[in-house]
């Protein structure tokens, strides 16, 4: 089963700095929203994707990292004290128990999936509930990152229009850019997560479309020759995610930008925000193909 970009998780050591931060860039942010395991985020709601902006909210909530399981808050605490910047890649999940079984089958180390509830901040102020169930890979070659699939059980409850208008024309999150030294060697591991069958190989690294955004993972030097340097990650060593590209209306995203006074740099027709300026993983803003 064929699984899309469903979203990122930025882990920020201040979520209302990120929150205004990205609000400032054009993007429309969600109000902050708490989990019942002692984490908080806000959302920047895309066309069936998302960034989750996340930190730490209460530490005694958190479920202990043990042997067979995994402690989504704990991950992220624990990548923070490391840095800032995209700690897990999510994909879609419309059956987890299905998928769950498919990693499997694929000899994927799995572990057993993770079922939560909370109430969402909307617009106006008012309380709905989501629920989402988790199924969580480990990936030995990047074990800075996490990977999981997400299956949305309240999805009329979950997206909102008002969420997804962004005045920097946002409305696509397009790809994403992992880098590792042997890129080539998470070809079996992303073609497995992804259930696209085998990824592109190339010259620095692979290429994967899940058929629902693009998962590029690529050698240091094929993503310093891609973006000049521009997008590479601060502080992904050996392996991590440098950067995730969204499609926009470019002539309002450099508008947002300008009156923002935030630096940016021009590369084709791509404007980037390096990583060290942003929370730590870059940003690629795209103009829609014609």
């Amino acid at each position: 089963m064929a699984r899309g970009l469903d979203h990122i998780v930025l882990a920020v050591d201040d979520l209302e700095a990120a929150r205004k931060a990205y609000a400032s860039l054009g993007f429309t942010v969600t109000p902050i929203n708490y989990h019942p395991f002692g984490t908080k985020n806000a959302l920047v709601q895309l066309d069936g994707a998302f960034l989750e902006l996340l930190s730490v909210h209460d530490e005694t909530l958190f479920p202990a990292h043990k042997e067979g399981f995994f402690s989504f808050p704990a991950f992220n605490r624990d990548f923070l004290k490391k840095r800032q910047g995209a700690s897990m890649l999510v994909l879609r999940s419309h059956d987890i128990e299905a998928d769950l079984e498919a990693f499997r089958a694929e000899g994927l180390h799995v572990y057993p999936r993770f079922d939560f509830e909370r109430e969402a901040a909307q617009a106006d102020g008012s309380l709905l509930k989501v629920g989402f169930s988790l199924g969580f890979l480990k990936n030995p070659d990047m074990p800075q990152m996490s990977f999981f699939v997400c299956q949305n059980h309240y999805p009329e409850n979950f997206w909102k229009k008002d969420f997804q208008a962004h005045a920097n024309g946002a409305n696509k999150l397009a790809a994403v850019y992992l880098c590792c030294e042997k890129a080539s060697a998470q070809k079996a591991f992303l073609s497995g997560f992804s259930g696209q069958g085998e990824a592109r190989s190339f010259d620095g690294g692979i290429f994967l479309d899940t058929g629902d955004g693009v998962i590029h993972c690529l050698e240091p030097s094929a993503m310093e020759a891609l973006y000049g340097g521009f997008a590479a990650g601060a502080g992904v060593e050996t392996a991590g995610m440098a950067a995730f590209q969204i499609v926009t209306d470019i002539d309002k995203a450099r508008a947002c930008l300008k009156n923002a006074k935030t630096p940016f740099h021009e590369v084709g027709n791509d404007l980037i925000l390096p990583a060290s300026d942003l929370f730590g993983c870059a940003l690629i803003l795209s103009a829609a193909e014609q």
